[in-house]
């Protein structure tokens, strides 16, 4: 008898590692994805009450015309332990929320993926059924974000990485790893991992 939830899988790695490429194969699978990334953008925008914890915790310039200014928070939070701590547990708990609400809108599903750059980071697993690590080497992933990112610069780069678990760290707690570096076949890998995924719901 197939069981009643949809499991609930993770999906991280570094920037730069491939997890949005990663995500687009399972969406052509027909499984949904949800983007923490993209979701927590939305939250401090529609979220009142977050954001003025926001602005009382920053500063006024932390919004610029209504949107979270990201470039004036990763000037202040990305050298800063206690301030990132600080700005992580304000907006966390609110995409957490967020992330309940969206599963029980697709619990008919099989299994349903949370992409999100900080799941070990902050126990995340503890609430997923499994998680995937994508994995690229370093110099791979910094040749990636600064192509497509032109406002970055090689540095900017590697205090995100130093921000980050260690990717050997990812790699030993991860139940499933993709290699994405650039000899790699996602295709083949994300379609086995699919099978085996389908294969716990039996």
């Amino acid at each position: 008898m197939r069981n009643a939830k949809p499991l609930l899988i993770g999906i991280t790695g570094g920037i730069g590692s491939g997890k949005s490429t990663v995500c687009k194969i399972f969406e052509v699978l027909g499984i949904k994805v949800y983007d923490s990334d993209t979701r927590a953008k939305t939250i401090t925008v529609t979220d009142t009450e977050l954001k003025k914890e926001i602005i009382d915790s920053f500063g006024n310039e932390s919004y610029k015309e209504g949107i979270l200014n990201r470039t004036f928070l990763a000037s202040r939070v990305f050298n800063n332990p206690e301030e990132l701590k600080k700005l992580n547990n304000l907006i966390h708990p609110k995409v957490a929320l967020d992330f309940e609400n969206w599963v029980k809108e697709n619990a008919d599903q099989d299994y349903l993926l949370k992409e999100a750059a900080l799941i070990f980071e902050i126990n995340g697993q503890d609430h997923l059924n499994k998680v995937i690590t994508v994995y690229a080497p370093e110099e791979t992933r910094i040749a990636r974000v600064l192509k497509r990112d032109s406002h970055r610069t090689k540095d900017d780069i590697k205090k995100i990485i130093a921000n980050q678990f260690p990717e050997t760290k990812k790699r030993e707690l991860a139940d499933y790893l993709i290699e994405n570096g650039e000899n790699d076949s996602l295709i083949e890998q994300v379609l086995a991992l699919h099978s085996k995924i389908l294969a716990i719901k039996k």
